[in-house]
C-alpha cells in the first residue's frame, strides 16, 4: 500500500512540474513566428507617433537565451524599464527556421548579419535610424546596464531633436 501511495505522488509531483514548465515555457516567449511583422510594425509606429516615441525593433526569435538575457536585464532594472517606456515602443520582430522575416530584414538593412539579438530603431515614419550590434551592450554573460541606459538615450527622440541642441 505505501510502495503504491509513493508512486502515486511521484506521479503527481511529475505531472504538476511538467505542467509549470510548459505554462511557464508559453508564458516567457518573446516572439511569434507566426506574425505578420509588417503590419505589427506598421502598428508600432501609430503607437509611436501617438506617444512621441520611437520603434525599437529587438531582433530574434524564442530560441535567442541572450534575448531573453536582454529582456530580463531591463525588465529588473526599473532604470532601464523606465527609459525604455518612456522613449521608445518595442516590437520583438521574429527571426528563426519557422520565418526570417527576410522581406523586412532586407528594408531594415539585413540587421541579422549583426547577431542576435539585434536593435534596430525607427522613427515616426518608420525611417530606419540605428541599427545596434547587441555585443556592444554585452559585459561578461550578460549585459551592462549603463551600456543599456546610454543606448537608450542617445538615441531617444530627445537625443535626435534639434531643439533640444538651441542656444537658450
Amino acid at each position: 500500500m505505501v510502495k503504491h501511495l509513493s508512486f502515486f505522488l511521484i506521479g503527481i509531483s511529475i505531472s504538476i512540474g511538467s505542467f509549470a514548465q510548459t505554462a511557464t515555457a508559453e508564458k516567457v516567449k518573446l516572439y511569434n513566428p507566426l506574425a505578420d511583422a509588417k503590419a505589427d510594425m506598421k502598428t508600432a509606429i501609430a503607437q509611436a507617433v501617438k506617444e512621441g516615441k520611437f520603434v525599437l525593433l529587438e531582433v530574434g526569435g524564442n530560441w535567442c537565451s541572450w534575448c531573453y538575457r536582454f529582456e530580463d536585464a531591463v525588465n529588473k532594472n526599473d532604470t532601464l524599464k523606465i527609459a525604455l517606456q518612456n522613449n521608445f515602443v518595442m516590437y520583438h520582430l521574429n527571426y528563426s527556421s519557422e520565418n526570417k522575416n527576410e522581406e523586412v530584414m532586407a528594408s531594415l538593412g539585413y540587421p541579422q548579419r549583426f547577431g542576435f539579438p539585434v536593435f534596430v530603431i525607427l522613427d515616426s515614419k518608420g525611417t530606419r535610424l540605428h541599427t545596434q550590434n547587441s555585443a556592444y551592450l554585452e559585459e561578461g554573460k550578460g549585459y551592462d546596464s549603463k551600456k543599456i541606459l546610454e543606448f537608450f538615450n542617445h538615441w531617444s527622440p530627445t537625443a535626435l531633436d534639434p531643439k533640444s541642441y538651441e542656444k537658450k
